[in-house]
């Protein structure tokens, strides 16, 4: 855990190796958000929908299965 301090203008400044992490460059855009409590530093995307595609890929598919539920929910209905 890292431990920042705030100036007297609000600024907070984030290591050079989180920067170089996450790729944090000078004009890269972030916003801060409040998670009930607890502050976060999140990159702000042009295209979050963009930015997010492929997020959630893995082995199984979530169109298969909601098509297998309701294929097995009409045998049941028959």
């Amino acid at each position: 855990m890292t431990t920042l301090t705030i100036s007297q203008k609000g600024w907070v400044v984030i290591p050079a190796e989180l920067r170089r992490k996450y790729q944090l460059t000078p004009g890269t855009e972030v916003q801060i958000v409040d998670y009930g409590g607890v502050l976060s530093i999140v990159r702000r995307f042009d295209d979050p929908i963009q930015a997010g595609a492929g997020l959630l890929n893995g082995p199984d598919s979530l169109t298969d299965a909601i098509i297998e539920e309701h294929r097995q929910k009409r045998q049941r209905d028959v």
